[in-house]
């Protein structure tokens, strides 16, 4: 139940081999554009997180806004959490928790060309690609957007929820459930 030091803290960037399985119980991925104001709340968290140590067995990824990399980095994982922003219309840092079996098979992924290709859209790939392979349990966090201007930093409503989705995602840490 240690927590691993930042230096030993296992984060992967897409540029890693990509076919390279993360090898963790769980796989948190934050996905967004990190210049786009609260669309950057997904790589924010990885890094709050990563700032903070992981416990062994659990693999911090940014997984920034290549949805086709998403599936790679979700081989072999127990259990991948995803977290991203959501631009629903709800009160902006409003937190959804969404079972990814729910999101596997939305949007359709006919005719898709690999720059439209999201990491929802990865669910359904992964299912897919990987086969046997697949996580076991996938986990999805979205939090309501209030600005995705190009340049803003996060805003108040949106880093105001920070700790609250790192603790909930830090609820799927192997040591939480007793792995």
């Amino acid at each position: 139940m240690e927590a691993v030091s930042i230096h030993e803290a296992r984060t992967l960037a897409l540029d890693d081999d990509l076919c390279a399985a993360p090898a963790g119980r769980v796989v948190v991925i934050g996905c967004g554009n990190p210049l786009r104001g609260d669309d950057a709340f997904g790589p924010n968290l990885v890094q709050h997180l990563w700032t903070r140590g992981v416990p062994e067995g659990v693999v911090l990824v940014d997984g920034g806004t290549a949805g086709m990399d998403v599936a790679f980095k979700m081989r072999d994982a127990e259990h991948v959490v995803i977290v991203d922003a959501a631009m629903t219309g709800a009160a902006p840092g409003t937190v959804f928790c969404v079972p990814g079996g729910e999101l596997e098979d939305l949007p359709a992924i006919d005719g898709l060309h690999t720059h439209q290709f999201r990491w929802d859209h990865a669910l359904a790939f992964g299912r897919w690609l990987l086969a046997e392979h697949y996580p076991q349990r996938v986990t999805v966090y979205l939090v309501e957007t209030a600005d995705t201007t190009h340049g803003a930093p996060l805003s108040e409503p949106v880093l105001g929820v920070l700790e609250q989705v790192a603790g909930l995602v830090r609820a799927h840490y192997p040591e939480a459930t007793g792995g």
